[in-house]
């Protein structure tokens, strides 16, 4: 599976994912400061489950009506990069078709829902 990280999702997480065999590339690394429909239409043309922080991007998906391959909402206080990457890490390992689906992420669930 392919992941692209909103440019919210701290660079060293996404060094780190991919160090450790994930498919992942960064809006940092291809294109900073764009509109969320911009990233979620980068997501759709290069079928990458988007990862962000940023709740807005429900709204984008359903008013915009831009079609995505899935969705990782995090919903947790970004403490430190090593939380966030444990905890993403975490949820990367399990055995979940995110493919047209919202994950969301909390600190102390995680809620699967049909994009």
């Amino acid at each position: 599976m392919k992941f692209l990280a909103d440019e919210n999702i701290p660079y060293p997480v996404v060094k780190r994912l991919r160090e450790n065999g994930f498919d992942i590339t960064s809006i940092y690394e291809v294109k900073r400061g764009i509109a969320d429909e911009e990233v979620a239409r980068i997501a759709a043309t290069e079928d990458r489950i988007l990862i962000t922080f940023d709740k807005d991007f429900g709204m984008v998906i359903f008013v915009e009506n831009i079609t995505i391959p899935g969705l990782i909402l995090l919903r947790f206080p970004p403490k430190s990069i090593e939380y966030i990457y444990s905890k993403l890490h975490a949820v990367l390992e399990l055995d979940i078709d995110f493919k047209g689906k919202i994950v969301s992420i909390h600190e102390d669930k995680i809620r699967v829902a049909k994009l």
